[in-house]
């Protein structure tokens, strides 16, 4: 019953069945019979978590049991107390509210990878690092929470998932390593 820590590369799709011209989980890894505990978006990068294990994979995806996940986020724009309030508390995003959540602005991760392409630069307009962390994750969820705000995003790597993290597991994008399982919860 593998537990596979995976570093998903930009615009790699969270599934394993081939995509024409996409590139897939199948791409970097090749251990059969193993299946994502959640997903990322093909624009988002980090963290992701995968096992062979039905029961394992319901614990960590269920919206009852959610495992915390951490989101390094890169924005348009410079937040201010008042976005970073509106971002922790609960937010109406038209088809759902958030729950509440943490969110504060951390100086750009010095370990963080370039992404491939770079995102785009303009010199008028500067960018910040948010730290999210949060314990549900609808479909593009920090995203539409952080253009509510005003503040889009440009980047999106999630670092954390309940105890494992991309601090503690360093992992290039496209690289995966395989963890104890039983860790998962205890967060």
């Amino acid at each position: 019953m593998p537990l596979i820590l995976f570093n998903k590369p930009f615009q790699v799709l969270c599934q394993f069945s081939p995509q024409e011209g996409r590139a897939t989980l199948a791409d970097h890894i090749t251990i059969p019979g193993i299946y994502p505990a959640g997903r990322l978006d093909a624009d988002s990068e980090g963290l992701l978590l995968l096992t062979d294990d039905g029961r394992l994979q319901h614990e960590i995806s269920h919206p009852d049991r959610k495992e915390a996940k951490t989101y390094l986020v890169q924005v348009d724009g410079v937040p201010d107390a008042a976005s970073l309030a509106r971002l922790q508390a609960p937010l109406d995003l038209g088809d759902f509210i958030t729950k509440p959540c943490k969110a504060v602005r951390i100086a750009e991760p010095d370990w963080l990878w370039p992404r491939n392409p770079p995102i785009r630069a303009r010199a008028d307009k500067p960018t910040s690092w948010l730290a999210i962390t949060l314990k549900e994750g609808k479909n593009r969820q920090v995203r539409r929470m952080t253009a509510a705000v005003g503040l889009p995003t440009l980047r999106l790597v999630r670092s954390a998932i309940g105890p494992f993290s991309l601090a503690s597991h360093p992992l290039l994008p496209g690289e995966w390593c395989e963890v104890p399982a039983e860790n998962i919860g205890k967060a």
